[in-house]
This record gives C-alpha cells, sequence and structure tokens, in this order.
C-alpha cells in the first residue's frame, strides 16, 4: 500500500514516521517557483502520520495513515500525482528530488 505525503514549504510539513518508508519525492513547481512537495512513501503498518504546522509556535499533529488516500501500486500513486499536477495550462512541473 502506498501513500502520498505532502508538505508546503512555511505552512506545514509532513513527517515519514516508523512504518512508511519514503521511496520517491517530488518538487512542485509553479514556473520556477517550488510550491510543495510530495513524497511517495509504502504504508507498512497503521501508524500516525507527523503533521507539524510551521507556524509559531510550531504545532504537532498526529494524524492516523487511515485518513490518507492509499495507492495499491506505485505506479497508482505516480498517476495520481501527476493527475495532482495537471492544471489545465499552467506552467506547472513535478521535479524529482532525493527521497
Amino acid at each position: 500500500m502506498y501513500v502520498i505525503l505532502t508538505s508546503k514549504p512555511g505552512q506545514f510539513r509532513t513527517e515519514a514516521v516508523a512504518g512508511i518508508v519514503p521511496l520517491e519525492a517530488y518538487d512542485y513547481l509553479f514556473g520556477s517557483t517550488p510550491k510543495a512537495r510530495f513524497v511517495i512513501a509504502e504504508l507498512r503498518e497503521a501508524v500516525k502520520v507527523r503533521v507539524i504546522d510551521e507556524g509559531e509556535p510550531p504545532v504537532v499533529n498526529l494524524v492516523p495513515a487511515k485518513f490518507l488516500p492509499r495507492y495499491a501500486t506505485l505506479e497508482a500513486a505516480r498517476a495520481e500525482l501527476q493527475h495532482l499536477a495537471a492544471f489545465g495550462s499552467l506552467r506547472a512541473a513535478l521535479r524529482p528530488v532525493p527521497a
């Protein structure tokens, strides 16, 4: 089972915890500006994902992975990410980065 973790710089970040293995990461670019980072990860067990609100003071939330959309295959997760990045004729793209 696979999930997509999302982080938006200056707003929030999602961290993998034990039981979640990051496989691939992509920066979502609008023009040449990074707007978000997506990480495709393998979900190996039922866990709570750390979501940190980057406001002051930072707030840590533990979100059960059962609330995240899940994909049966890595290819299905990649297809969903491509769908998320496609937005009409806007200049948006996914750039691979180290996971």
